[in-house]
């Protein structure tokens, strides 16, 4: 059995389209679909942050898998470049919510 070719691939960016920074993401899970919400920690005080969110943006769980695949990729690259990227110890030992 032969495999299909690939259709060659053009992108092109929509008229609203727009590049941001998040620097936090939160994921939420449903039956069909994943919800990556972006946003952006604002530290309002020594207590108190404030998480300005701007994009959601669902993948069906196949795309979800997708994109572990191709960031895991893209993270195992980047450290082999840079060297590894660390984490602060105090968030990953947390369980639950990171932002």
């Amino acid at each position: 059995m032969s495999i299909p070719q690939q259709p060659n691939i053009r992108l092109v960016n929509a008229a609203d389209y727009r590049d941001s920074y998040a620097n936090s993401i939160q994921i939420r899970v449903s039956v069909w679909d994943f919800l990556l919400v972006f946003g952006r920690l604002n530290p309002l005080n020594a207590q108190d942050v404030e998480v300005q969110n701007f994009q959601g943006i669902y993948l069906s769980p196949q795309q979800a898998k997708a994109l572990l695949t191709i960031l895991e990729q893209n993270v195992r690259q980047y450290e082999g470049t840079f060297g590894e990227i660390k984490l602060d110890p105090s968030i990953t030992a947390q369980q639950g919510q990171i932002n």
